[in-house]
């Protein structure tokens, strides 16, 4: 890494967390808050072991699943809900109605890493964070943190579960990924700090995720317990280094990983989230973090593989957590954590302690003040021009050339040119685009599972003067490795490539790995997902109407590095 190119990130995060647009939740927690004092005071035991547990709420699930959330808001007390899918209108309408019964306001959570669109239909998503990471204007990002905390406190919510701060060193990880903003702790650093920074000016609280760092491991912990076997220097000095820094930036969340690090505790099968060293001693009285320590879904096999039957719930309040999302069961959590507290084995300061955090969240929030929701023009208040907008401008900053720029610029747009989609039956809008552009332009299409007879039929079409464009498209809902393509169109490619072809992968850049033969293209465009959004800004590339400024945020092999980008 070039010292100067770190002096300048450094400069950049400065910058942006030097001023606020509103005193900060952690300056919340140093000021005494009688509100706080009062509702606190006003709870027995079992309520306030109540208020550390949050449940999940949906509107696609029906009548019967959204009564069933209601007995428990009405019969357990609960501190908050994480909603998952359904549509913005009837999250409002549904949110009043859970508020209403509610004797403590509910603290209500979302996980939007590139915004509402990732729970909810008929709303903006965002660029996935990979994508993100190619951008070198965090300016962007920050202005995308303020949208994005816009639209969440329209339909009332109060805490995002993002940024992601993962650094994605491993290729194979099945669960991070293209939700990594790089392969750089330096780059993730700087890109998630905008974003934080964005929300946190908005007015919403924010979670880092996931703490330690979830970013080299090869299991994904809904399924299973991942194992980091790192030293702790390693530790130290990688996975943690964005946390460290965000964390003195202001951050007002954290949510811990269920990862098994033995370096940092060597219990035996313990997850993080679990492990009083870690949650503790790491998080806590090493780096110093006031704000709310969030646990990662307690429903997720990496914690309850070992630790079922309501005991991890128990022992995620002993390492130190505030917040326990999604317990298995909330009903017997409550039970056994009040039983533990008479046992002696979690003192009730530690309840104290959280409960205490979580009120001076909900009013820094402004749940002090009852207020209902406007349930009108909710799709049009979070489907604002300015977020289409601002949308556009991020894709077309994460246009990521890594070869051929100049080659793009002698490309006529009276040259028959070919435009060729591969991996999709349908016409695509990046062709749609190019053959508005191209006036002698023929297009053709080759879906996922294309035989060779079909392969060979547009070959015949392709003469040897023609100019040829290929575009990569991943039809899959999120932009994994491993893109589903046949032997026979994968050997298309290469010779495309050996063709001097120009290239535009919609895709995930992993996927370079296994598509070789794209170092030789004329010219390779990285558009890193299928959404239209970023089809368009790839036309504009191809039609000399953008220039692309995108940088790879990750090193995929030899011949694609992190920072490769003309």
């Amino acid at each position: 890494m070039d010292f100067k190119y770190i002096i300048a990130l450094s400069t950049l995060i400065t910058a942006f967390f030097s001023a606020g647009a509103q005193s900060s939740y952690l300056q919340a927690l140093e000021t005494p808050n009688p509100w706080v004092d009062s509702v606190f005071k006003s709870l027995n035991k079992t309520e306030k072991i109540a208020q550390l547990f949050f449940v999940r709420a949906h509107t696609n699930r029906g009548k019967a699943y959204e009564d069933s959330v209601a007995k428990v808001i009405k019969r357990e007390r609960i501190g908050g809900l994480v909603f998952f899918q359904g549509g913005p209108g009837r999250q409002a309408v549904l949110t009043n109605t859970y508020q209403s019964l509610a004797e403590v306001p509910l603290l209500i959570m979302s996980d939007g890493e590139w915004g509402l669109g990732m729970r909810l239909d008929s709303t903006i998503a965002y660029p996935y964070q990979m994508a993100l990471g190619a951008i070198q204007q965090p300016q962007l990002l920050y202005r995308m943190g303020q949208e994005i905390a816009k639209d969440y406190k329209r339909i009332g919510m109060h805490m995002n579960l993002a940024p992601d701060v993962d650094i994605n060193n491993n290729i194979n990880n099945p669960v991070i990924n293209y939700r990594s903003f790089g392969d750089n702790k330096y780059h993730v650093t700087a890109r998630a700090g905008a974003y934080m920074k964005g929300m946190q000016d908005g007015g919403l609280l924010v979670t880092l995720k996931h703490f330690p760092g979830h970013g080299d491991t090869d299991v994904d912990s809904h399924y299973d317990l991942p194992l980091l076997p790192f030293s702790r220097e390693r530790l130290d000095s990688l996975e943690i280094y964005p946390f460290r820094e965000l964390i003195q930036a202001g951050a007002a969340g954290v949510m811990i990983a269920h990862m098994n690090i033995p370096a940092l505790d060597p219990t035996k099968n313990i997850p993080s989230t679990l492990s009083r060293p870690i949650v503790q001693g790491i998080l806590k009285d090493g780096l110093g973090f006031k704000g709310l320590v969030v646990t990662d879904a307690m429903e997720m096999k990496g914690v309850v593989k070992h630790f079922p039957e309501g005991e991890a719930d128990v022992m995620s309040i002993v390492a130190g957590n505030d917040i326990l999302e999604l317990s298995e069961n909330s009903r017997r959590g409550i039970r056994m954590v009040r039983r533990a507290v008479r046992q002696e084995r979690i003192p009730m300061e530690r309840i104290d302690e959280s409960v205490k955090k979580i009120l001076t969240a909900k009013y820094w929030a402004g749940l002090h003040t009852r207020d209902t929701i406007n349930e009108h023009h909710v799709y049009d208040d979070v489907n604002r021009a300015e977020s289409i907008h601002l949308r556009k401008e991020l894709a077309n900053a994460a246009m990521t050339m890594v070869k051929g720029k100049s080659y793009i610029n002698t490309l006529s747009s009276a040259k028959r040119t070919v435009i060729v989609a591969v991996g999709t039956p349908d016409e695509t809008l990046f062709q749609r685009e190019l053959r508005s552009y191209y006036s002698g332009s023929t297009t053709y299409r080759l879906d996922k599972n294309a035989s060779a007879n079909q392969i060979s039929a547009v070959m015949r079409n392709i003469g040897t003067q023609d100019q040829i464009i290929v575009s990569i498209h991943d039809t899959r809902v999120r932009p994994g490795n491993n893109i589903p393509l046949s032997a026979d169109l994968k050997m298309f490619i290469r010779d495309m490539a050996a063709r001097k072809a120009s290239f535009a992968l919609f895709a995930n850049p992993y996927n370079l790995a296994v598509l070789p033969g794209l170092e030789q293209a004329g010219a390779l465009l990285l558009a890193y997902q299928k959404e239209d959004f970023m089809q368009q800004a790839a036309a504009d590339v191809f039609k000399n109407k953008l220039v692309p400024t995108g940088k790879l945020p990750v090193t995929i092999n030899a011949y694609f590095k992190a920072g490769d980008g003309e």
